[in-house]
């Protein structure tokens, strides 16, 4: 199934290419003799947000330009040949590879290659047609996807962060529940989703930025207005308590499966070790300092504290406890420092 936002994408391209095409042979001069151009800049110009468009396009532009002023540096030493038409794509290739170029990069060695190939007798007027249809194309697909539509990818960081926190949430109870079972535990789907939080972290991190880069320059943002700097502040903590619950995951995978035997959860802490956990996961769903379920949590990290230090003895190693209770005060403090920013 089509995305809605892809749907509106493709039609806009599509609204694009069409008035490009229709406004192509009404340039003056030569250039109308290659309409073909205006279609392909519209093109190259859509993408999902305005401020997209307008880079794309400029840095297509560019690399178009310079290509062509490559090819004509060659032709001012002979015509095509093997040997040139080798060289100067060759050339093009490495200078494609300037990062700055971005989308541009793709069209330079393209355009160079054109141009010694299909301006013939007129490298002149062809080079000339085909930048200033290419422009043509940028300029009507940038209107269009300013115009129409424009796309605002707010709900994208909104609900990737809810889907971020429920996922930490659903981690951290799921390993609660695995503390209170008898050991190993039946269920141990938590313990392979080690990096999968930190993947999906990155995708919100996109989502947010997404979010971002799409208001500048759109029209329609003074309608929905959002604070995104909430937003990346949320984010930013929530990558730090994604690490955080990535690595209780191992430890407490290790403690269970791998090493239990150096690693232990004494049954004396396993008991608080789970309410902790439970509490916390409660506590992360709700993301918020100020409620009830994030002050039950930081009252059973405590008690989880206060029982580890009660049977601490050479004879009970709680190596893992502490480390799993550390990460959990992290995960608190977090909460709180996140919510008392302005």
């Amino acid at each position: 199934m089509l995305r809605y936002t892809r749907l509106q994408l493709a039609l806009k391209a599509a609204l694009a290419v069409g008035i490009a095409w229709t406004i192509a042979p009404l340039v003056p001069g030569v250039a109308s003799q290659y309409p073909y151009y205006a279609p392909l800049g519209a093109l190259v110009s859509m993408y999902p947000t305005v401020s997209g468009s307008a880079r794309a396009g400029i840095q297509t532009l560019i690399g178009l330009v310079t290509g062509i002023g490559l090819a004509l540096v060659a032709l001012l030493f002979g015509g095509p040949t093997v040997w040139t038409i080798a060289l100067i794509v060759g050339v093009g290739v490495l200078l494609a590879g300037i990062p700055r170029l971005g989308a541009g990069r793709d069209y330079l060695p393209v355009a160079a290659l054109f141009v010694l190939v299909l301006g013939g007798d007129d490298p002149d007027g062809y080079s000339y047609g085909y930048g200033v249809q290419m422009g043509v194309g940028v300029l009507v697909g940038l209107i269009v996807n300013a115009v129409v539509f424009p796309p605002l990818h707010l709900n994208g960081a909104v609900d990737g962060l809810a889907a971020l926190r429920l996922n930490l949430a659903k981690q951290l109870r799921e390993m609660g529940l695995a503390v209170g079972e008898s050991w190993p535990p039946e269920h141990e789907d938590w313990s392979n989703r080690r990096t999968e939080l930190v993947a999906f972290s990155r995708e919100v991190r996109e989502a947010v930025q997404l979010a971002d880069s799409s208001r500048h320059g759109n029209l329609r943002r003074r309608r929905h207005q959002r604070d995104l700097s909430a937003d990346f502040r949320a984010l930013r903590a929530m990558e730090r308590v994604t690490l955080y619950v990535e690595d209780m995951t191992e430890v407490l995978a290790t403690a269970i499966w791998q090493t239990p035997e150096d690693t232990p959860v004494p049954g004396t802490v396993a008991e608080a070790l789970e309410r902790a956990l439970l509490a916390s996961a409660e506590a992360v769903e709700t993301w918020d300092a100020d409620t009830e379920e994030y002050q039950e949590a930081v009252d059973a990290v405590q008690a989880l504290v206060r029982r580890m230090n009660s049977s601490a003895s050479p004879d009970t190693p709680i190596d893992a406890t502490a480390s799993l209770a550390m990460s959990l005060r992290r995960i608190m403090r977090t909460i709180r420092t996140e919510e008392d920013q302005p």
